[in-house]
């Protein structure tokens, strides 16, 4: 969480009253300067950790490197769990033990509105990672994943300040199958202020830096159709708002593919 004080209860309330309990809940405050700190040290089944402010990934990993259990849940603060979230998930994976990275359908609201998913967005399960290179489809709080896996392929990569999961996904998706829950067990809130999503700019940069990663790996091809597709859009972008820094960055990144 960061400076969501406003928000952060309402999803703090949505773990703590899961129909399966969660073993420990780990609350990373990234450097919050609202009064998160006081309304989060009153609720004594928290483990309240605050750092200054690193980013989204610096937060998560920390809780991975905290985390005393094999299996890790996410959760924004500006996400609510379904009460039966991790109940679904836990029962999931019991039932298929070969699998050990899970993700849930989800709700987005704006506005108290919900909003209508479009056909991109659309979920996918079993070795898919062709099927997640266009954008980020794997809502983080929707994510169930065996803390082994990070130790196998690395954790969230704190030089990207966005499309930081995008990245960690598509390198998870290269070796493991994804399973997923047909379920709406998660609820996002879009639109307010902070959303990375929503504010910061130039987000396909962040794509194309986590696709750099795959450009000479098992789908090559794929990737590289991809990384064309983003850098030509982001070259027209930056010809038409005349910003000849990114122009003349990605005009060297076209290059070398």
């Amino acid at each position: 969480t960061y400076n969501r004080i406003n928000m952060v209860e309402k999803t703090i309330n949505s773990i703590l009253n899961q129909t399966h309990k969660a073993d420990e809940i780990i609350i990373i405050d990234d450097g919050s300067t609202d009064d998160t700190k006081n309304i989060l040290f009153k609720n004594k089944n928290i483990i309240y950790i605050q750092q200054e402010n690193k980013g989204v990934s610096s937060a998560r990993n920390y809780g991975i490197k905290l985390a005393k259990n094999n299996w890790i849940a996410f959760c924004d603060s500006d996400d609510i769990w379904d009460k039966n979230k991790l109940y679904a998930q836990v029962e999931y994976h019991k039932n298929n033990p070969h699998i050990l990275f899970s993700h849930t359908n989800e709700i987005w609201k704006f506005n108290d509105k919900i909003i209508k998913q479009n056909k991109k967005q659309q979920k996918s399960n079993g070795f898919c990672f062709l099927d997640n290179i266009d954008s980020c489809k794997i809502g983080a709080s929707t994510v169930l994943i065996h803390k082994s896996i990070f130790d196998d392929v690395g954790i969230f990569d704190e030089n990207l300040i966005a499309c930081e999961d995008y990245d960690i996904w598509l390198r998870i998706l290269l070796k493991y199958e994804l399973g997923l829950l047909e379920e709406s067990l998660i609820t996002k809130i879009a639109g307010h202020d902070g959303q990375l999503s929503f504010t910061t700019p130039l987000m396909d940069t962040y794509r194309v830096k986590a696709l750099l990663k795959h450009a000479q790996g098992k789908y090559k091809k794929e990737v590289r159709a991809q990384l064309l597709y983003k850098i030509n859009l982001l070259i027209k972008g930056a010809k038409k708002h005349k910003n000849q820094i990114i122009l003349d960055e990605y005009t060297n990144i076209l290059a070398t593919l």
